[in-house]
């Protein structure tokens, strides 16, 4: 079994990609008109439904000035054939070479123009009295943190959010994208409009899974329109899929023993966040790891004993912090044992003595043999943002996982630089430091030096609580330790940890599902990784 991930399950694609698939289709031999008559085919068929099949109340089709308008103009070409009331509103005239529009045009279907509407009294009737709406105002050209939308279309589009808002709101169906959400980033402009339902073509676009594009895009649906799937599958791009991860886990041999599962040592805690360090290392426990090792100054051991699943390392300390005398006695320890990851940062906050601490592990981490990979978090991030060219000091492979404002801090932009670029933020730090990286938050993302990328489409606030990042960190500490690469470790944790979030917040809620809670949440989810068992007897144990 192959340990590593190739082509995305659920592939993601930017505007630019998107762009390349159908350069591909049109060199396969699929023309461009094949593709906007297939991509208009399915958008009526989706608003069909929708309309539930009503013959009264016409299918509303808004048509931008683009290809997203041709498709919407198929579209109420397809369903003026099929006997549907269909209505075209159109932002821009049309051109008479415009085949698209001829089409409708013979077909008999109705229409109004924007420009022509000033007072826009006939979109309020229709958008009043129709069955279904469906978007097909702007697609993947549009960027609106550049340019914000203005003139008729912020006119239309106004008046769109206020049907959606009224009583009963009018069901939408946005085509390729919600109007006004940009592609690549999920940005969206103040008026793009909620839809309940998203047609996308080939793949669903970056915009459609990274917020807040994620929680106006509705059901999001992919159709294919005629590319080659040979294309596709050069996509790096995609959503994290339980089937992907599942298939990448080490098999757990029956006569297996905790060497077989590898070991991990968790450098963590402080006299004011001993919790981290316990969160940390029973999430790593959980993973499936056969030995778990916690480096913790020696004067909170007492405050960590209670979990009696781990070793210990007590580490020399100064009033409960680490101290670069700790780091050389860690790295002695590392050189004697058999470690193959090692996670850095939970809770051992940012004392001068914390700071020397990583600095002195920076320095010798390079002498410790069998060591694969090392994973930095919380405090420890903070701490290599102040070292240039850290990267460069040793071999291991790196696993980072920054919060917004870490990855701020690493790169020496805003937070809300780094939330307004999220994906491509977090190749170009994977990218400049050679490492994986976990940008955290609603729609995590987790990023390959190598380009690869995958976005959980998981975003809940029972995340958003402290310890939950500690809880990740020991996830991705734990499934490295068991021989996966970092980018494979690290899309392991990422939905496990969701997957426990899932479980949670579904009892408790949201707002009262705690780090603590996750931990015990984690052995059903890491059990959905695992294939079905024939002797299976779960429902015989007594829990």
């Amino acid at each position: 079994m192959s340990l590593t991930m190739g082509r995305p399950a659920a592939p993601l694609v930017t505007a630019s990609q998107m762009r390349d698939l159908e350069a591909a289709a049109v060199a396969a031999g699929v023309s461009e008109r094949e593709l906007m008559a297939n991509a208009g085919l399915a958008v009526a068929q989706e608003a069909w439904m929708m309309a539930g099949g009503s013959d009264e109340r016409a299918i509303l089709i808004l048509v931008g000035p683009g290809n997203n308008g041709g498709d919407g103009l198929v579209a109420a070409t397809r369903l003026a054939q099929w006997g549907a009331p269909v209505h075209a509103y159109l932002l821009r005239p049309r051109t008479d070479d415009d085949l698209e529009w001829r089409a409708c045009i013979e077909a008999g279907v109705p229409h109004t123009v924007a420009t022509e509407d000033k007072g826009f009294a006939t979109l309020e009737e229709l958008l009043s009295t129709a069955a279904v709406a469906v978007d097909a105002l702007f697609g993947t050209g549009l960027h609106p943190q550049k340019r914000p939308i203005d003139g008729d279309a912020a006119q239309v589009l106004a008046r769109l959010q206020a049907a959606r808002a009224s009583a009963p709101a009018i069901p939408l169906l946005a085509v390729d994208l919600p109007s006004g959400v940009d592609s690549d980033t999920g940005f969206a402009d103040p008026l793009a409009t909620g839809a309940d339902e998203t047609v996308t073509f080939e793949c669903a676009k970056v915009g459609l899974v990274t917020s807040p594009g994620s929680l106006l895009a509705g059901r999001v649906v992919p159709v294919e329109i005629g590319v080659p799937a040979a294309a596709r599958d050069s996509l790096g791009l995609g959503t994290l899929t339980l089937r992907e991860v599942r298939a990448i886990l080490p098999e757990r041999p029956a006569d297996g023993h905790k060497g077989t599962f590898g070991t991990t040592v968790i450098a963590a805690g402080s006299r004011r966040y001993p919790g981290a360090a316990r969160l940390a290392t029973e999430s790593a426990a959980r993973s499936g790891c056969g030995v778990v090792t916690l480096a913790a100054p020696a004067s909170i051991q007492p405050l960590l004993v209670a979990f009696a699943d781990a070793t210990h390392e007590p580490l020399p300390d100064l009033d409960g912090s680490h101290t670069p005398e700790g780091a050389r006695a860690l790295l002695q320890a590392l050189r004697r044992g058999r470690a193959r990851s090692l996670l850095v940062g939970p809770g051992i906050g940012l004392s001068d003595a914390a700071r020397g601490f990583v600095q002195h592990l920076l320095a010798g981490l390079d002498a410790v043999e069998g060591l694969e990979t090392v994973i930095f978090d919380a405090d420890a991030l903070t701490v290599l943002a102040g070292e240039s060219g850290w990267h460069t000091r040793f071999a291991a492979a790196r696993v980072l996982t920054p919060h917004p404002g870490e990855m701020a801090r690493l790169l020496g932009r805003s937070v809300e630089a780094v939330q307004a670029t999220r994906l491509a933020t977090a190749l170009e730090a994977a990218a400049a430091t050679g490492s994986v990286v976990i940008l955290k938050g609603a729609g995590t993302v987790i990023a390959s030096p190598d380009g690869r990328a995958r976005i959980s489409e998981v975003g809940t606030s029972a995340l958003a609580h402290g310890g939950t990042g500690d809880v990740l960190a020991g996830l991705v500490a734990g499934f490295a330790a068991q021989g996966l690469p970092g980018f494979e470790a690290a899309c392991a944790a990422v939905w496990v940890h969701a997957e426990a979030a899932r479980q949670v917040s579904a009892v408790y809620g949201d707002a009262g599902t705690l780090a603590s809670d996750l931990i015990r949440a984690l052995p059903e989810a890491r059990k959905a990784l695992e294939p079905p068992r024939r002797d299976d007897r779960s429902d015989r144990l007594p829990l």
